[in-house]
């Protein structure tokens, strides 16, 4: 493991779990959205292909994420790991929920500086709205590259519950 992307759909606990095994493996992290937003009001990063090329051009990088569509390919052929988060909607939606809840309350500073506000949460963008909306979606498009005869000679590990996933971290 030393390529490794962490995916899973909004609100699995991707970055979370990216961040504790960047520091346990000794691997430098890298943040998807944090390279994809890099700007106010939610500005994409113009060169976002050639800037995750060279992270993954890397020999060690872990990243949270499936992958913009834009960089997916990219993504999933330079990694050796592929760690998925499967939980069902009802461990992800309170994570969403009291994640989105924070943020907005606390004003928390988010991805090239943007936050999430009151009004965002009417708006089919927001997380929370997203992670149930795509939820089956973002499975299968996970399940679909797991089984790609490009991506075989990744070693995918599969936890479907939050339990199952700190009982391997613990175990590392």
């Amino acid at each position: 493991m030393e390529r490794i992307l962490v995916v899973g759909v909004t609100g699995a606990g991707k970055s979370t779990l990216a961040r504790t095994l960047s520091r346990r493996l000794d691997l430098p992290y890298h943040e998807m959205d944090a390279v994809y937003f890099t700007g106010p009001d939610w500005a994409v990063n113009e060169k976002l292909t050639e800037d995750v090329s060279r992270v993954t051009a890397e020999p060690l990088w872990i990243v949270d994420s499936l992958g913009y569509p834009e960089v997916r390919d990219l993504l999933w052929g330079r990694a050796d790991t592929v760690i998925w988060l499967d939980y069902a909607k009802r461990v992800i939606m309170p994570r969403i929920l009291r994640r989105s809840l924070r943020r907005t309350v606390t004003r928390e500073v988010l991805f090239g500086g943007n936050r999430e506000t009151w009004a965002d949460w009417l708006s089919k963008e927001h997380p929370a709205w997203w992670a149930w909306s795509q939820h089956a979606t973002r499975r299968r498009e996970i399940d679909r590259r797991t089984r790609d005869p490009r991506f075989a000679p990744l070693s995918t590990l599969r936890f479907g519950h939050p339990d199952d996933t700190a009982a391997w971290v613990a175990s590392l």
